[in-house]
């Protein structure tokens, strides 16, 4: 753990020196004279344009819950407790024992909803990431122990989120084991400390089941102390704490100038709470914008050193714990105890967390102390870390490049979890081939370019327009692109929100707004054909409806090209006037009320032609709420229609789990099936009946509905062409991948290119406006830019040997090179993206990319076949 800012408190109610006037070390030892016993508490005023609230959550206490023992039977822990046990600074040191007398447990169970779900104890709503969570510490901790028998009791399987049910399959092959039952209580076994577990089973059968070890996945909640400040705040809160928002503003408070975001603005998960943080604090500076960078203070950096000729090359080396991702496997004290005995290396540490920010600052007084001028840090991604460190080289007066990382987390713990030795021994060369490199490396310049204010926008649905308002109102201008005639993509076909909200007077007020705004340029029925430039300054070609096209400039850009219903040729759908789609029947009942009504009997089936591998093979996210908004709207215009939702599982996230309950208590029925035993479905000219098996009573239950509803999926849009012109990945299922899934939730690969809406992941309208606002916000990190920096990575021709035979022009994936006026091969260093193609064709070996230079190849290359550290050292 850490403070932010990292400043030391005293206690004040347990210092000795501040009660008795006695003792006085602290001061004693301080070497900078930092503790003055004579500092009292002092209010202080300062004007602000906007709050943001984002206090966080806490867990439920689970002892609410007697009937499962937490805090009397000694091996039942909570989630929290359990994964504090499998870090390696835990208390355990990342190693799998159970409390009561510290043995290895082999079978662990799982309880779910603890705290969760639960009315008894004012917990009505779903917590959204027990499920997930659980099913990822059960993973770690056979990588831990593969002796380790996890089993997961669940109610709902609710692996709702992008890639989920994925992880859930990998996690039942690696032997984790799911098992459908709500446990009623937990009897211990005072001999031996292990615990009994009895459920019912889906034949109704009783069981009974003895664990070593019971963990209970607890829910969340807001603090009570949150609750006091938000009242001191004046923003509005429901029955649980949550903050009450609107779902079309989702980031503002009740209170104008007050934001909101993470789990304190409803249940979610990391990456929603990133990108929510990034949404909030981009609806927070709208109303700030015109007084950007006034109050700025420009960071000023020490005078770069520059070595001169017979300096040595001193190199720190920093190899991470990372908690339990790299030091549950690698042997981290070996692996920097190795680093000491390579060339070149005159420091070598272990930090806990290398990136944290008390490391970071140790790091800065290392590079001092030991007169460093080369840095190696082993550790995660350096995708995600190498900046911050890079950045702390210059803070400390050294040239960012002379820098390297070795990944010994995904290239080592994360792949071979099961072989310790031999990870260990693949982190020591990797290592090694790091310093290698990092002895040939050269001083980088990085070139500064003025930056075009404007954002590019591909896509004029709700994510689009969104974008293209928050955009403008930071000052920004805007270029919105639609491909149809029309703006407002699939939800002018939608009726009403999950919370109830007409979608058309939104629609209608977002599109005027849109087109009344000077700063915004629509363009309908247009078409993006190409994008050249680089972040900051790229360029566009748009063709347009006439057939012309026009360029476009600008810094950024963004994707919101959607999604759209799945209509797959199923159970009677696109031929029946019986067999309609959920949007469909949201459709009849909002524009003929009276006909909807008029059905006596209505089934539901969930899942229909998703998560399976003959259609759409994720789940969709939005359909269980569909449902049981669609089933509640069904039911205010007739009381007395049946309504059936055959589902597998209820996907009610977060606070939408009141509306599912709402929906049983108004007499909704649902039916699970398992999709092994599928519902059997006849459609024909008398009618429509189905037969589904319903476990609960172990019988076919045969229903002849008036209307069959089916909840069908989304799919995206056809965006195949726009993202190999962007160079940009997709998913197979076709949604764009991120740059990061938690750190950079709506960044893609391609520096400057972000992306809101469907486009990512099936989502609703409330969530796909936040990361719209969270789109925005990212992207203003580029376009509130005067100016930018290049990377000093870019390729450069020798043009003394180049023979002109164009194999770097044909070979660029970005269409770099050009031929000069002299003749020559040249390369923009503004638009180089550093692949070193070019690099690696050209036959006469007359072009150079920074850091990846022959000297810098070679040296990892003879330092990878080196089972002992070189003798030699080497000079600057």
């Amino acid at each position: 753990p850490q403070a932010v800012p990292r400043v030391p408190v005293i206690d004040e109610a347990s210092c000795v020196k501040l009660n008795t006037g006695e003792c006085g070390t602290c001061q004693a030892v301080c070497g900078v004279g930092a503790i003055d016993y004579t500092h009292t508490v002092k209010e202080k005023q300062i004007e602000i344009g906007s709050v943001i609230f984002s206090p966080g959550i806490e867990v439920f206490d689970p002892a609410i819950r007697g009937e499962f023992g937490y805090g009397i039977h000694k091996n039942v822990v909570t989630s929290i407790e359990f994964e504090r046990l499998l870090s390696a600074s835990g208390p355990t040191s990342g190693t799998v024992s159970r409390p009561g007398d510290n043995k290895h447990p082999r079978k662990i169970a799982w309880i779910q909803c603890v705290g969760s779900r639960d009315n008894s104890c004012g917990r009505d709503y779903c917590s959204s990431v027990c499920g997930m969570y659980a099913t990822k510490a059960d993973y770690i901790a056979r990588e831990h122990d593969s002796s380790i028998e996890p089993t997961i009791f669940y109610i709902d399987m609710r692996s709702f989120g992008k890639n989920f049910d994925n992880y859930i399959t990998r996690a039942e092959d690696n032997k984790v084991r799911f098992v459908r039952a709500m446990i009623s209580r937990i009897y211990e076994d005072p001999q031996t400390g292990d615990l009994e577990v009895r459920y019912i089973d889906d034949n109704g059968d009783r069981q009974s089941e003895v664990f070593e070890m019971v963990v209970l996945s607890v829910g969340i909640q807001v603090p009570e102390k949150t609750k006091q400040l938000a009242d001191t705040l004046a923003i509005d809160m429901d029955a649980y704490g949550f903050a009450v928002t609107d779902g079309f503003n989702p980031m503002a408070a009740s209170r104008p100038g007050v934001y909101v975001s993470g789990a304190f603005n409803g249940p979610k998960d990391i990456p929603e709470t990133v990108s929510e943080a990034s949404g909030a604090a981009q609806a927070a500076s709208v109303g700030l914008a015109q007084a950007r960078n006034t109050l700025l203070i420009e960071e000023e950096l020490p005078q770069e050193k520059i070595e001169e000729p017979g300096d040595h090359v001193r190199v720190g080396v920093f190899v991470c714990h990372c908690g339990s991702n790299i030091a549950s496997v690698v042997d981290v004290a070996a692996v920097t105890e190795y680093a000491a005995t390579l060339p070149n290396v005159v420091f070598a540490d272990h930090p806990l967390y290398t990136c944290s920010q008390d490391s970071v600052e140790t790091i800065k007084e290392l590079i001092q102390e030991h007169d460093l001028n080369r840095v190696v840090v082993s550790a995660c991604s350096p995708s995600t870390h190498e900046p911050l460190f890079m950045s702390t080289l210059q803070q400390a007066g050294i040239n960012k490049y002379y820098f390297d990382m070795a990944n010994i987390r995904d290239q080592c713990s994360w792949v071979h979890p099961l072989e310790p030795e031999k990870a260990t021994e693949k982190a020591k060369r990797l290592l090694r081939m790091a310093v290698a490199n990092v002895t040939q490396a050269e001083p980088l310049t990085e070139l500064e370019f003025d930056v075009d204010s404007t954002l590019l926008i591909i896509g004029g649905g709700v994510a689009g327009m969104t974008a293209a308002v928050e955009a403008s109102g930071q000052g920004f201008g805007v270029y919105l692109v639609e491909q149809e005639a029309e703006l407002g993509g699939q939800v002018n076909r939608l009726q009403q929100s999950w919370d109830g909200q007409e979608f058309r007077p939104f629609l209608d007020d977002l599109k005027a707004r849109v087109e009344a705004d000077d700063k915004i340029r629509v363009l309908t029925s247009s078409v993006v054909v190409d994008q050249g430039g680089f972040v900051g300054c790229f360029e566009s070609e748009v063709m347009t409806p006439t057939g012309g096209s026009r360029k476009i400039k600008h810094g950024a850009t963004l994707i919101a090209t959607g999604a759209e219903e799945y209509r797959p040729d199923i159970y009677g759908l696109n031929e029946s006037d019986r067999v309609v789609s959920q949007t469909d029947f949201e459709s009849l009942m909002a524009n003929n009320p009276a006909q909807a009504g008029s059905c006596n009997s209505v089934v539901m089936l969930q899942c229909a032609g998703s998560r399976c591998e003959e259609h759409l093979s994720y789940c969709s996210r939005i359909c269980c709420n569909q449902a049981v908004k669609n089933s509640l709207r069904l039911k205010e215009l007739n009381p007395e229609a049946r309504v059936d939702v055959l589902y597998r599982d209820m996907r009610c996230y977060g606070l939408t789990e009141l509306d599912y309950r709402r929906a049983r208590l108004a007499g909704v029925n649902f039916i699970r099936f398992d999709p092994e035993r599928a519902p059997a479905i006849a459609t024909g000219e008398d009618g429509i009946e189905v037969t589904v098996n319903d476990p609960s009573i172990q019988m076919d239950v045969q229903l002849t509905p008036d209307l069959l509803v089916l909840s069908t999926g989304v799919v995206p849009r056809d965006t195949e062409e726009l993202a190999t012109m962007l160079r940009v990945p997709r998913n197979d299922n076709g949604f764009f991948i991120e740059a990061h899934a938690k750190l950079r939730p709506v960044d893609l690969a391609s520096e400057g290119i972000f992306m809101a809406g469907t486009a990512h992941g099936p989502k609703n309208v409330t969530e796909t406006i936040a990361q719209a606002q969270a789109a925005v916000g990212r992207a203003a990190t580029i376009l509130a830019n005067d100016k930018l920096k290049l990377s000093g990575v870019f390729s450069t021709v020798i043009p003394e040997n180049c023979a002109v035979c164009l194999t770097c022009v044909r070979a660029c994936p970005y269409q770099v090179p050009v031929i000069n006026e002299e003749h020559t091969a040249y390369i923009n260093p503004a638009l180089c993206q550093g692949c070193g193609i070019c690099v690696a064709e050209c036959p006469a070996k007359t072009i150079t990319l920074g850091r990846f230079q022959d000297e810098n190849i070679n040296a990892k290359l003879k330092s990878y076949g080196e089972m002992e550290p070189a003798a030699e050292t080497g000079g600057a």
